[in-house]
């Protein structure tokens, strides 16, 4: 259901706005707003047919957004699907049941599991065959010193019940020879789980069988324990915890094998930005010896993220990782540069990927993020330019029906001295010299402020002011905000906020100097 919705059009109509309540607004809050808006859009206050038929189709929308609001479940479908969701069949017998923050969880959920789909499908095909079975095709290239070689591979995967499934994988490449496995996993109880790999690889060599075997137990919500038996050419025993969080990802893993034995303690701290920066350091030591890797991973698109690790070991040297995550494809690029432990060699290792990624990022990253954004919009104003004509005469009727109150709404006004609302523009303003050239995109809403003045104060919540009764939004995908010059207690005051800024006059600091 979710991936349904997500491919439609967002919707345009905020019920919020258009009640002009927070998102957190209570059921009092609620009555409030809508009762006041009824009044002002009853039909039976407007004899002129035209304006009569504009009341009742706004009266009409006034009244749907509270139904949808007052009622728990329906807000929660809302917040989380908009107007769209509402119209799926299906919510009345299954999701009634459930509490807005398991909706909530469950949307989460579904857009996740869609992402990865929609991102595993460009680039590593998976292709359900029936309902219970999925093909997936991947491969893999690589060289080194001049030679290359790749792979190819094909899983066969059969969901067996509720609690397992099991994969039939075939690979053949120009490195190793065919490979034939057999993968089972299986749920043991709500919180374990073992899965059982089972290979056959082919090579000059004859047949090398190999048998991996991991149980897992989840020990809390954030921290997963790991027991792991390998038999084979590199026979090994293995036990790890990993812990996850928001914010950061530890792993302490213990290994006997042969031919390697060795304890390894990593962690990584996710920064909560939107390039999703995370910086890593890890330490492994054992029989061949002792590394010390550190690095950072950063997000340079939509679906790229950029990786440098800088390996510092005994007696393997020092050498550089870079790696670029390219939807699920990876690009792995190593490079040794000493076999000494040679303090130059870490320098140049750290520095050199610091400045080519900031230098790169500068002149060849930003730039493009920019064209592509100016792209996006203007491809975003031809779709939406009948939309845009639509809401802008909705706007104009609106405000018509408007002037009667505000009229009586300016002069109870002017009898206490209270809010006057002088002027009001709403839209995209420059300020900037360095954008003169930009055009301003503002539209006059003045009387629809007016209107929202209530015993001398104007309080305007956190949601767009495209959606509030008189407005609409007259650059689509653009930075907006509202000025508004007004008078109180027969002083000037004038105030500008952001869009999405909560705003409430009058204020103090909003005065305009007489010496000014």
């Amino acid at each position: 259901m979710a991936a349904a919705l997500a491919e439609e059009v967002p919707d345009n109509e905020d019920y919020y706005a258009l009640l002009n309540v927070r998102r957190e607004a209570s059921q009092e809050e609620l009555k409030a707003a809508y009762r006041r808006l009824c009044m002002l859009y009853h039909p039976d206050k407007h004899r002129d047919p035209e304006l009569k038929t504009q009341a009742e189709r706004l009266f009409n929308l006034v009244h749907q957004a509270y139904e949808v609001l007052s009622d728990p479940q329906t807000r929660a479908i809302y917040d989380i699907y908009g107007r769209r969701g509402l119209e799926m069949e299906g919510w009345e017998v299954v999701e009634r049941k459930r509490t807005p923050a398991e909706i909530r969880e469950e949307f989460e959920r579904l857009q996740r599991e869609r992402e990865e789909r929609r991102l595993q499908q460009r680039t590593n095909p998976k292709a359900p065959l029936t309902a219970t079975d999925t093909a997936i095709l991947s491969g893999n290239l690589s060289t080194q010193n001049g030679n290359g070689g790749g792979s190819i591979n094909l899983a066969l995967r059969r969901v067996t019940s509720a609690k397992g499934w099991g994969e039939l994988e075939f690979g053949a490449g120009d490195l190793q020879g065919p490979l034939f496995g057999l993968k089972i996993f299986r749920n043991l109880t709500p919180r374990c789980f073992i899965t059982t790999n089972c290979a056959l690889q082919f090579s000059s060599r004859g047949i090398r069988p190999g048998l991996t075997t991991v149980l897992a137990r989840n020990l809390d919500k954030n921290t997963m324990g790991y027991l792991q038996w390998r038999w084979g050419i590199q026979s090994a025993m293995n036990t790890s915890i990993v812990r996850d969080t928001k914010t950061s990802h530890f792993t302490v893993a213990l290994q006997l094998g042969i031919p390697h034995s060795f304890v390894m303690v990593s962690y990584q701290h996710k920064f909560q930005d939107e390039d999703q920066t995370r910086v890593k350091g890890s330490l492994k030591a054992g029989f061949f010896g002792t590394i010390v890797e550190y690095g950072a991973e950063r997000k340079i698109s939509r679906h790229s993220i950029l990786g440098a690790t800088v390996s510092v070991g005994v007696p393997q040297g020092v050498s550089l990782k870079i790696k670029l995550n390219r939807a699920s494809q990876t690009y792995f690029f190593p490079v040794h540069l000493t076999d000494q432990l040679l303090p130059s060699a870490v320098f140049y290792a750290t520095v050199g990927p610091l400045v080519i990624y900031f230098a790169m990022h500068r002149l060849v990253i930003r730039p493009y993020l920019r064209a592509q954004k100016e792209r996006e919009l203007e491809k975003q104003r031809e779709s939406t330019a009948s939309d845009i004509l639509q809401k802008k005469q909705e706007a104009e009727a609106a405000v018509r029906l408007m002037q009667e109150s505000v009229r009586r709404i300016i002069e109870a006004e002017e009898a206490r001295m209270g809010l006057i609302v002088v002027n009001a523009w709403y839209g995209k303003f420059v300020n900037d010299n360095s954008r003169k050239n930009e055009k301003v995109k503002v539209i006059d809403v003045t009387v629809p402020l007016q209107c929202l003045v209530k015993d001398s104060k104007l309080i305007l919540t956190e949601a767009s002011k495209a959606g509030l009764p008189g407005f609409y939004d007259p650059c689509v995908g653009e930075e907006k905000s509202l000025k508004v010059l007004y008078q109180f207690r027969g002083v000037l005051h004038q105030v500008m906020a952001a869009d999405n800024e909560a705003l409430r006059i009058p204020k103090q600091s909003h005065r305009i100097d007489a010496d000014g």
